[in-house]
């Protein structure tokens, strides 16, 4: 990386969703254009392009599910749709000038170290080719939650109804009057499972693990309120700052006191018991694990829909699908038309979305399905020098905004390219025993959380460890990423 003589560095972002978007601009802020964002889509937005099912929304407000330096007084709603976010997202593009870096159409299926050149040589396929390009810096902006997940269920393949993933939703299905089953009661199915639930003429919901289920807050933001934030932008900075309070201190019986909790409990078990007047179904709908542990979910109305007379909670396992429907442990066979999956995404126990090798050609997906995803601050990666994630392993959150994160893991690479131009280095690699130490103590600091208390969730390994999760307050995140410290790192001249 010739950075000495003043020439920017190639860099290649992996997606377009936050992640990559506030990368990019970023990187324009500081005079480097010397980069291409690699998008599969033929939009951007990520997550908010790939969720549009009905009643697709965030569970965070709006005024903090945005970049801290681009406020968006147009909002409204207190918790902002798919569509709007969509919008949101295009509207930075646009005003920041990044949507022309974007190359669209274009996976990126491999990518591998040159440690001869000290460049990465990255394999994509684009429009039925397969092309290479090289780059001084990979940033791998997919983050976790790109894949979906299809339940492992015997038989699935020979079901011959629509079959389709919430996050791959059949828009062109018709779903009045049908025969529909859910598979999954989490974030994204109890969204939209009351708005399917008037449609359809039977509905099943099969569950695995019942939820904890808050009531959502959700409300119009008026016009009124929205001519005040455009006058005076004081006004939604306030906001948003109260709002993070808000979040932030609901970590304090995540994290800190687990006896914090009680009320919240106590709380959200009224809350079912109003909704739900049949004592076999509020049965079924009472978690039994800590609340926290899973992640707390947001809806007024999952609750009277699945009450309704033409929807049933099923609680058996499933055993198999058959070519009409979905067969349980009880031997009850139910026909259907056809099978939503809200079974989530691949985070862990799998390949990183790409087949990376590093320096020795080491191989990450080895490395990580024999330890689980692991990073130092969720950014660098031992072995993998100037490979760069945001949203990377153990910076998930349960209870704030994610975009907060991807801002101080922007704001952390971005140091580190500075680092790099700095010291004249080709490269920097984190330090292995820095980055092992810092996971210790990642690992010792979820001992006391909530996460830890007996539930299994898709934060965790199969071997119980959880490298999806971010176990303390963000701002204590921000403080640690506000600086790269060199010597956490090898430099490569």
């Amino acid at each position: 990386m010739a950075s000495q003589s003043g020439v920017s560095p190639r860099i290649a972002i992996v997606g377009s969703g936050f992640a990559g978007i506030g990368m990019a601009i970023r990187l324009r802020r500081m005079g480097i254009d010397s980069f291409t964002i690699y998008e599969a889509a033929d939009d951007l937005g990520g997550t908010w392009r790939d969720n549009a099912y009905p009643g697709a929304a965030c569970d965070i407000p709006s005024h903090l599910y945005s970049f801290s330096f681009e406020p968006n007084p147009h909002w409204t709603r207190a918790f902002a749709p798919q569509c709007d976010i969509l919008d949101y997202l295009r509207h930075c593009a646009n005003k920041y000038d990044v949507e022309r870096f974007i190359s669209y159409r274009s996976r990126v299926l491999a990518a591998r170290f040159d440690e001869a050149r000290r460049i990465w040589h990255i394999e994509i396929a684009r429009e039925g080719t397969t092309i290479e390009v090289e780059a001084d810096l990979l940033i791998a902006a997919n983050g976790p939650l790109s894949r979906p997940a299809l339940p492992d269920l015997a038989g699935i393949d020979r079901f011959e109804g629509a079959l389709f993933h919430s996050a791959r939703w059949d828009h062109g299905y018709a779903l009045d009057r049908k025969r529909v089953g859910v598979i999954g009661t989490g974030a994204s199915s109890i969204q939209f499972v009351p708005q399917i639930q008037p449609r359809v003429a039977q509905l099943s919901v099969f569950q695995r693990t019942a939820p904890w289920i808050m009531p959502h807050r959700d409300h119009a933001i008026s016009e009124r309120m929205r001519a005040l934030y455009r006058r005076v932008p004081l006004a939604q900075r306030i906001a948003r700052t109260a709002a993070y309070w808000q979040h932030e201190s609901r970590a304090l019986g995540f994290v800190v006191d687990r006896r914090l909790l009680k009320r919240p409990t106590r709380f959200a078990r009224e809350y079912l018991a109003r909704k739900v007047k049949d004592p076999a179904l509020r049965a079924k709908l009472t978690p039994d694990y800590l609340l926290g542990c899973k992640r707390v979910l947001l809806s007024s109305d999952f609750y009277p829909a699945i009450s309704q007379p033409n929807a049933e909670l099923v609680t058996d396992a499933i055993s198999e699908v058959v070519a009409d429907g979905i067969v349980t442990a009880d031997g009850t066979h139910r026909a259907l038309d056809a099978i939503i999956c809200g079974t989530g995404f691949q985070v862990n126990d799998v390949d990183p979305p790409f087949r990376v090798t590093g320096a020795g050609g080491a191989d990450l997906g080895e490395a990580w399905r024999r330890d689980g995803p692991e990073a130092y601050l969720g950014a660098s990666i031992a072995g993998f020098p100037n490979l760069f994630l945001i949203v990377g392993p153990n910076t998930g959150l349960g209870h704030n905004s994610m975009v907060y994160m991807i801002e101080s893991q922007v704001r952390y690479i971005a140091d580190c390219i500075r680092a790099l131009q700095r010291s004249g280095a080709h490269t920097m690699s984190v330090r292995p025993d820095v980055q092992r130490a810092y996971n210790a103590r990642i690992q010792q600091m979820f001992g006391r959380t909530v996460w830890q208390s007996g539930c299994h969730s898709w934060y965790q390994t199969q071997r119980g460890k959880n490298t999806a999760l971010w176990p303390g307050f963000t701002f204590d995140f921000r403080r640690r990423t506000r600086r790269v410290r060199e010597r956490d790192y090898e430099f490569g001249r």
